[in-house]
């Protein structure tokens, strides 16, 4: 009887700290007139409830409180907003007070000078670097006939094998930026799965061992630029030329240049390959869409000689190859939102934002709207047929606003150029359970295998 007491002495002591401490988080976030919602725990806020249930704690919680919430998520107080309209005013006017406010463990193992985290004449400065580098003229001249030659190598020997198909997708990204990126690719996975957590630097945590890689990256990286400003040898690749400065407007500090080569490296595994990899996954589910698929490519190759490779016109034609990526983008989800800052106190939709509140732009439902995309969740290349569809004002599948990422029809010809020659050349089957998870990041845990036959 007495231990009893004692277990029910201390469960009610537990429970009575667990309530007093929900309360005081709630209390200390309390501002008049902020959207309805909750809070959780000090510190860690909802941040396990939103890396664990990701879309379904989205859509609980506007169930319970509508399209625009409070919440505490990635170590920062947070509105949440569903709601597409005003998605798009947030998005386009960064010059009202709303400057991009990724998680501080997204900045700090990304850099404060990547692309993303910056605003005004910086961001105007280092973008501009970028869009000189991978603009279209760069894209046709420079980008085509490289990735080309890559492409014909890289699959020329795939027949009779079981691969892995995420790991493959990954070395596209490998290709371009040179065989250099091989040396500290272990060092960003860890940096990579440190970007969405709570800045914790304790051993153990995702943000430690992010911390731990975004070093490796940087030594690695500044060996690779005294070796190569020190010699005449020019590699042809994107990382060359990011180190070199050869084509910015501006010189860049070697901290800018470290920043950019980890945001490129970043944003290229998070998005080429994994669409790359899901592109072929929904075209093997579809097989309609994947017959049209390699009529479109076939009478690509049939205009040409077996050795000739892809110019501009005829990636120019693929219609049905740009509606395919833009589709996978959408259904997959490859990118869930971005987040912005308060930088003073305003007013969105009725609500008061206090300074220095992070707004998470909540894209990923505005994907599978019926009324924008009618049967959302069926992939429909087709749709993306009709040009206006890529430029409607609830289009966030590659960000907006002055946000369009300056590398998306650099990352548009990569995976169309690894879908002609795969499509062309192969056929292919899953080999047993799949595992794919699509949040906190598209991903299959175990790999994504399948067996490949000459087509």
């Amino acid at each position: 009887m007495a231990v009893l007491m004692v277990v029910f002495g201390v469960s009610s002591v537990v429970l009575g700290a667990c309530f007093a401490l929900l309360k005081w988080n709630e209390i200390r976030y309390h501002s008049k007139g902020l959207p309805p919602g909750t809070m959780g725990w000090p510190i860690f806020g909802e941040t396990t409830e939103f890396l664990r249930h990701g879309p379904d704690f989205m859509k609980n919680q506007r169930a319970r409180y509508g399209s625009v919430f409070k919440s505490h998520i990635l170590g920062c107080p947070t509105i949440v907003s569903m709601d597409p309209e005003l998605n798009r005013y947030i998005l386009v006017n960064e010059a009202k007070g709303l400057v991009p406010g990724y998680p501080q463990s997204m900045v700090d193992l990304l850099g404060k000078c990547n692309v993303a985290a910056l605003h005004g004449s910086a961001h105007k400065h280092i973008r501009s670097s970028l869009l000189s580098l991978v603009g279209p003229p760069a894209i046709k001249h420079d980008f085509l006939p490289r990735i080309d030659k890559f492409m014909r190598s890289f699959l020329s020997n795939w027949d009779a094998k079981t691969i892995d198909l995420q790991e493959k997708t990954n070395k596209i990204v490998e290709g371009e930026l040179g065989s250099s990126c091989k040396a500290f690719k272990p060092e960003f996975d860890k940096l990579a799965l440190g970007t969405i957590s709570l800045p914790l630097n304790i051993p153990g945590t995702n943000y430690y061992q992010g911390l731990q890689g975004r070093k490796g990256i940087e030594k690695i990286l500044r060996q690779f630029m005294e070796e190569r400003r020190g010699s005449k040898t020019h590699y042809n690749d994107l990382l060359d030329q990011i180190l070199r400065n050869e084509k910015f407007k501006y010189n860049l500090s070697d901290e800018e240049i470290i920043d950019q080569i980890i945001t490129v490296l970043y944003s290229s595994y998070e998005t080429v390959s994994t669409t790359s990899m899901m592109a072929i996954k929904y075209l093997h589910d579809n097989p309609t869409v994947l017959q049209q698929l390699r009529e479109e490519h076939s009478a690509i190759r049939r205009r040409k000689g077996a050795e000739d490779h892809i110019e501009w016109e005829d990636y120019k034609s693929m219609s049905l190859t740009r509606a395919v990526i833009f589709e996978t983008s959408r259904l997959a989800s490859v990118v869930n939102g971005v987040m912005r800052k308060t930088t003073k106190n305003i007013e969105l939709n009725g609500f008061f934002i206090p300074k220095g509140w992070k707004i998470y732009v909540y894209t990923r439902e505005i994907n599978y709207d019926p009324n924008l995309y009618p049967k959302p969740f069926a992939f429909d290349p087709w749709r993306w047929l009709d040009k206006n569809l890529e430029n409607h004002k609830h289009c966030f599948i590659f960000g907006g606003g002055g946000r369009l990422c300056p590398g998306k029809e650099l990352g548009i010809l990569q995976i169309s150029i690894f879908l002609h020659y795969f499509v062309t050349r192969y056929r292919w089957e899953e080999v047993g359970k799949n595992e794919i998870v699509k949040f906190p990041r598209v991903e299959a845990p175990k790999g994504f295998h399948i067996q490949v036959s000459k087509y």
